[in-house]
């Protein structure tokens, strides 16, 4: 079991899906359990829902880095129940590689399950901008999305931040993204 924290855009999607082919494992992301709001820009196969623009465009940054981890505490249930099934052996699935922003630090120091591996990815504020910005076509998109991206860019610089503190305060592995080019 490999679990692969960090905060969005950061890369894990990236690294953990070469983890996952090189060890022969199954990749997952906790957004697969249940996805916060998700990102705000649009792409070319998918607009910005309603809920979505309002949630980013009306919350503060603090409320915004409150809501993503409070979904995450409500999540963790499922997402513990799902680590310590794969890394307990209890079924026949192969290994596991797990990406994602809930998998919070406190909760991963907290599982002392046989191997069971973990490392948070970080990446400077200015990649994750930019990945961010060239996702949602900055340069092009209107006024109005781009509030929306900067807010996102605000609670993720947040949450980054609260994430490394409590990392250096476990003491955990952690890992500096920034070289490469992985958007997730």
């Amino acid at each position: 079991m490999v679990l692969i924290g960090g905060t969005s855009n950061v890369g894990k999607s990236t690294v953990s899906q070469a983890v996952a082919d090189r060890l022969g494992f199954e990749c997952l992301s906790t957004d697969s359990l249940a996805r916060h709001p998700g990102r705000p820009w649009r792409r070319p196969d998918w607009e910005v829902p309603p809920h979505v623009a309002e949630h980013y465009g009306t919350l503060t940054v603090d409320e915004l880095i409150a809501s993503v981890l409070g979904h995450y505490e409500r999540l963790w249930p499922r997402v513990e129940e799902l680590i310590t099934a794969r890394a307990t052996g209890r079924g026949t699935e192969p290994g596991l590689v797990l990406e994602g922003s809930a998998l919070w630090p406190a909760h991963v120091v907290g599982l002392g399950l046989p191997r069971t591996a973990a490392v948070w990815l970080t990446a400077d504020d200015a990649v994750v901008r930019a990945r961010v910005h060239a996702a949602g076509r900055y340069d092009t998109a209107t006024a109005g999305e781009r509030h929306l991206m900067d807010k996102f860019l605000a609670r993720t610089g947040r949450y980054q931040a609260l994430m490394l503190e409590a990392v250096d305060r476990w003491g955990l592995a952690r890992v500096d993204a920034s070289g490469g080019t992985g958007g997730g």
